[in-house]
């Protein structure tokens, strides 16, 4: 009989999930980082030919990856942004099952599960509820060009490349709309684990 409690957390790209997932840890969750079994599989010699094959021999240089142009490869599209996962996933998911067990074992009741791209990864019909964090286009707009050093267009590009607010509401147990304080994102969070 499974031991702990999966919650899926992903959402718009900009929303503020590193928030969201941050009051999740206070609480004591323990995470598991999708991005960091991204990056974990992109040192695979396989996932990097892959990589070169469909978006350019230039992405790799001397057998590493350039993530910048990558992602602008990557996420300018919703049918590149596609390629991309089924490149991907096929290698993050025994990384994620992997890391979920050895947590489980290691007596870990609460698991959150930390991934911009859970629906895609087929992921969340495992997870026991999932958490989608949305704001309004204009913020996440802003925020991703400051975080990510992008244009106007190449933010718009990447926001277009995902699924709708829309989307992550029909989809998802929970919603938390972030565009008001930290605080209130903080708030909604903490009402929701206790729900949990």
């Amino acid at each position: 009989m499974k031991s702990y409690k999966l919650i899926g957390l992903t959402g718009a790209t900009g929303a503020g999930k590193g928030e969201v997932r941050a009051v999740f840890e206070k609480r004591g969750y323990k995470v598991i980082d999708a991005d960091l079994l991204a990056r974990e599989i992109m040192k695979n010699p396989i996932v990097l030919e892959s990589v070169k094959t469909f978006f350019g021999e230039d992405t790799v240089v001397k057998g590493k990856l350039d993530r910048g142009l990558l992602a602008k490869r990557a996420f300018s599209s919703k049918d590149n942004t596609a390629l991309l996962n089924s490149v991907t996933h096929p290698h993050i998911t025994p990384l994620f099952l992997k890391e979920l067990k050895a947590l489980a074992d290691g007596g870990a009741d609460k698991i959150i599960f930390d991934a911009p791209q859970l629906f895609e990864s087929g992921l969340d019909i495992i997870c026991d509820a999932v958490i989608s964090v949305t704001a309004d286009e204009k913020i996440r707009l802003e925020r991703i060009k400051a975080r990510d050093n992008l244009t106007d267009e190449e933010a718009k590009r990447r926001i277009n490349a995902q699924f709708s607010d829309e989307y992550f509401r029909e989809n998802s147990d929970y919603t938390i709309e972030n565009n008001s304080t930290p605080d209130e994102l903080r708030a909604r969070a903490e009402e929701i684990i206790d729900r949990l």
